[in-house]
């Protein structure tokens, strides 16, 4: 059996609507969710829009505070790359800075350490060098993307978390992010969770795909099972919708 990087067992989520204060009026909106990751792997999340699969990468790195069941990290510090990537970073500081910040943070590293790994790290990620003295907004959406991989790379985690980080990209870029991913899996050994509404860029890029549906898991398996023998309506339906 693969060595695990992640486990999510039996996980149920509330949230509180707004105006509410007590938690009397909690509203679930995930359902006994159950998974595994094995370490390398990516598995992808699919579902329409409000099927819960957000919440889902908030609730396994621990972000929404109403939540029950089991999720077990067999790897350090996960991280988390968002769908817009400028959002996710400090507009008003440098790339450079935006990727030293981590390691500052971590407080391992003098500074000349933290620069010869953050350069280390735009070149692994295909970030050219004048990039480091820019600001977010003088990047293309493609090349933030990249910033904001190469931030969660520099934490050397064993587990990255993908929330629609592609959708916002125009085909081409998308191609050459997802490439990117797939070499981050090939030659670092990181599993990914890759949420999205796109079956086709899913089946592209990941391994195994979870199917959600009204905060509830209707279906799971490797990604050429759920596309040539799908066993629910949803799943096929949502196929019939990729083509």
């Amino acid at each position: 059996m693969a060595e695990l990087a992640l486990e999510v067992k039996n996980l149920n989520v509330w949230y509180r609507p707004a105006g509410t204060l007590t938690r009397r009026h909690l509203e679930q909106v995930l359902y006994d969710v159950s998974f595994q990751v094995a370490r390398g792997e990516i598995l992808g999340i699919v579902g329409e829009s409000g099927s819960g699969k957000s919440t889902l990468a908030k609730a396994v790195l621990g972000l929404v505070p109403d939540r029950t069941g089991t999720v077990i990290h067999h790897t350090k510090r996960p991280q988390m790359v968002f769908q817009n990537p400028v959002s996710s970073l400090n507009a008003g500081r440098t790339i450079g800075w935006n990727l030293e910040e981590p390691l500052r943070i971590y407080g391992k590293y003098d500074g000349p350490e933290r620069l010869r790994r953050v350069h280390q790290m735009m070149e692994w990620v295909g970030l050219p060098e004048e990039c480091f003295g820019r600001y977010p907004r003088e990047l293309s959406g493609g090349q933030n993307q990249r910033v904001c991989i190469a931030q969660a790379l520099i934490q050397r985690p064993g587990l990255i978390i993908a929330d629609e980080a592609v959708s916002a990209l125009d085909v081409t870029i998308q191609a050459q992010i997802l490439e990117l991913m797939a070499r981050v899996r090939r030659e670092l050994g990181i599993a990914f969770v890759f949420i999205s509404h796109d079956l086709n860029v899913v089946y592209q890029l990941c391994d195994r795909a979870v199917v959600m549906q009204d905060g509830r898991i209707v279906e799971q398996g490797t990604v050429e099972e759920l596309y040539d023998h799908p066993k629910e309506a949803y799943t096929r339906q949502l196929l019939a919708a990729a083509q």
